[in-house]
């Protein structure tokens, strides 16, 4: 029987390592990649558990000293059995860390490392790196956390595993009104109000910005083309940064007084024009089922 392709090879990622490493965080991270994530799993029954798994989808499973059943020579010979399978591709992710970092992240959380016993922290650290070093040579990735921030390990585990569960941010470009309060959770919130209000102008009041002729007066102002073109380069620059950063949402907000007219028709030519550019937005108009009465708007042009 032939062997099947990469690409119908279940994923499966052997994530371990020194305590306080940042397997934790790893995990969240593949999680949120699209891994299927399971921590602390007794590796004995690891043939047990892909045995009964068909979905084929990638799976991250951590351990660590902690483990039942964590004998180094033993794991490394189970996981060369699981690699000679035609149908998984298996990878052991080690995460290492300087011993001195190790304590300063111990005494920070005030937590006795698992070997330690009565012993100082460093005893317990020294004792887990000689048990985990056939496990640390053996490993496919290495990755040192000794400088790392925790964004630094989420960024270098995207590009790391990114590429073998991809994922879509996903872009909400929505329109409100500032007089009914600023919308929650919002990342980048643009201010329509330089425009002329449409609601003081003969005909539009009752009309919202999905309607034509609210269409044709706001775009008729001379500065709202260059000022749109500017805000769409800005976003379609920086998009691709949030989502390098791994940010799974990123919410545009476009404002006007009532939300009824400039917020909406911007947050639609917008959204349109995101699209042109690859992106794939979902719009949400908050405020344009609001009445558009005149204590919201003023009573005065404004």
């Amino acid at each position: 029987m032939a062997s099947q392709s990469v690409q119908s090879r279940q994923r499966i990622l052997l994530v371990t390592g020194m305590l306080g490493a940042g397997k934790s965080t790893a995990l969240r991270e593949l999680e949120d990649l699209g891994w299927e994530s399971i921590d602390n799993f007794p590796i004995r029954l690891l043939d047990r558990l892909l045995g009964n798994d068909t979905t084929n989808h990638p799976l991250a499973i951590g351990f660590d000293c902690r483990t039942r059943g964590f004998v180094p020579a033993d794991i490394i010979e189970q996981v060369k059995e699981l690699s000679d399978r035609d149908d998984l591709e298996v990878t052991t992710l080690f995460l290492d860390c300087a011993g001195h970092e190790l304590t300063r992240r111990f005494d920070e959380t005030r937590r006795r490392h698992y070997l330690a016993q009565d012993m100082p922290v460093p005893a317990g650290i020294k004792a887990e790196r000689e048990l985990l070093s056939p496990l640390r040579r053996w490993a496919d990735v290495l990755i040192d956390t000794t400088d790392f921030t925790t964004n630094d390990l989420k960024q270098t585990i995207r590009e790391q595993f990114s590429q073998t569960a991809p994922r879509e941010m996903t872009v909400t470009v929505s329109s409100f009104g500032f007089s009914r309060g600023m919308p929650p959770a919002t990342d980048l919130v643009f201010d329509m109000r330089y425009l002329d209000n449409p609601h003081w102008q003969p005909g539009l009041k009752d009309l919202t910005g999905l309607d034509r002729p609210v269409a044709d007066h706001i775009s008729a102002n001379p500065i709202f083309e260059s000022t749109f073109v500017r805000i769409r380069d800005l976003l379609i620059e920086l998009l691709p940064q949030y989502a390098a950063q791994g940010k799974s949402y990123v919410n545009i907000a476009f404002g006007c007084t009532g939300g009824r007219h400039r917020s909406v028709y911007t947050a639609e030519r917008m959204a349109q024009a995101l699209r042109d550019a690859g992106f794939s937005p979902t719009v949400l108009h908050r405020n344009l089922g609001s009445r558009a009465a005149e204590l919201v708007e003023g009573s005065q042009h404004p």
